[in-house]
């Protein structure tokens, strides 16, 4: 038999399946119950009719050859995988038409009352708009200068915070060896002990952390009003510093050296895409080497977006007090509260 007649034979049971397949689809309420194949000996059988009524009668001896079963195992053409799949790509195109950036962006005030995240920015097609992608370049390289500035010497200057370093030696390996930014530097442990009081109930550090943007824009005003918290509930202070290139863990460091009753640490956020600029305080009760997370407390979140930072300094003296009064902090601290 003639090759183009098979090929218009094969193209013809196709459409004629495809017909069948579509509708037991439509009368079907449930996609799992779509387990068994079409009959397709009977359609074949139709098809091959309408190929006799096409070519005419010079062509229905050939036709008549052609087994229906004899290609099924070289083209099978509805294997019950490929079905289900086929259902499913329907049902999900489905879906994705139904939920188009116009039905999104209906109502974008209601998100965006609880979120600064990119929700209902809609698209330009199947990409992003031009505005949306721009603002999250600009967004990423602001949160990259958090992570690569410096704090400004002019702030520290102007609250007498002098500066001490860890064993850290350039942003790289800081970046790479978060272990090197939880120890002092020899040479600062010794700084310490000449400038700073010991063994006071209180010893406040600063540092830049993974965002100098947070130290720069936040910690003043965090400072002060802690320093005025403090002082109205009578606790006493030792000498504050500023430590470049720190982690949280540093406190253990500090702890060993100075011996304090509380550190508090203030530190920048790892930034996000639109708070680069959030910095954190961590409490501590006696921290030393050996110091468990989960003892460790902290207010994170500080800044104009979240909490603002006078107010986190003035609710930190009061974290402070019941800490000293029940001698604990973090989950110990939580449990001895009840």
């Amino acid at each position: 038999m003639q090759t183009e007649k098979l090929e218009k034979i094969v193209k013809l049971v196709v459409e004629e399946l495809g017909k069948y397949k579509g509708e037991e689809i439509k009368q079907s309420k449930d996609i799992c119950s779509l387990n068994t194949k079409p009959n397709t000996s009977k359609q074949t059988d139709e098809v091959a009719t309408s190929v006799v009524q096409l070519y005419g009668k010079s062509n229905e001896q050939d036709v008549a050859e052609i087994n229906p079963n004899q290609y099924s195992t070289i083209i099978p053409l509805y294997p019950e995988k490929q079905e289900k799949q086929d259902i499913i790509e329907a049902n999900e195109e489905e879906e994705f038409l139904h939920h188009s950036s116009d039905r999104l962006t209906e109502e974008p005030g209601e998100y965006l009352k609880y979120t600064p995240a990119r929700v209902a920015v809609g698209r330009a097609g199947s990409r992003p708009r031009t505005s949306t992608l721009l603002k999250f370049r600009f967004d990423h390289a602001v949160a990259v200068d958090a992570v690569y500035g410096e704090v400004s010497q002019t702030l520290l200057d102007r609250l007498n915070l002098f500066t001490v370093y860890t064993k850290v030696e350039e942003k790289e390996v800081y970046i790479r060896r978060p272990d090197l930014g939880r120890r002092l530097s020899e040479e600062s442990k010794q700084i310490l002990k000449k400038k700073c009081e010991y063994a006071p109930i209180v010893q406040i550090i600063a540092s830049n952390g993974l965002s100098a943007s947070a130290i720069n824009e936040n910690l003043e005003d965090v400072y002060l009003s802690l320093q005025q918290s403090l002082k109205n509930l009578n606790i006493q202070v030792g000498t504050p510093f500023y430590v470049h290139e720190g982690r949280v863990g540093l406190m253990d460091d500090i702890g060993e050296v100075l011996e304090p009753e509380v550190v508090i640490n203030l530190i920048g956020e790892r930034p996000g895409l639109v708070s680069a600029e959030s910095m954190s305080a961590y409490l501590c009760y006696k921290p030393r080497h050996g110091t468990i997370e989960s003892d460790r407390m902290v207010i994170s979140n500080i800044h104009q977006g979240g909490i603002p930072p006078i107010e986190a300094g003035a609710y930190l003296g009061t974290v402070v007090e019941r800490m000293l009064k029940h001698k604990a902090s973090g989950v110990k601290l939580i449990q001895k509260e009840g």
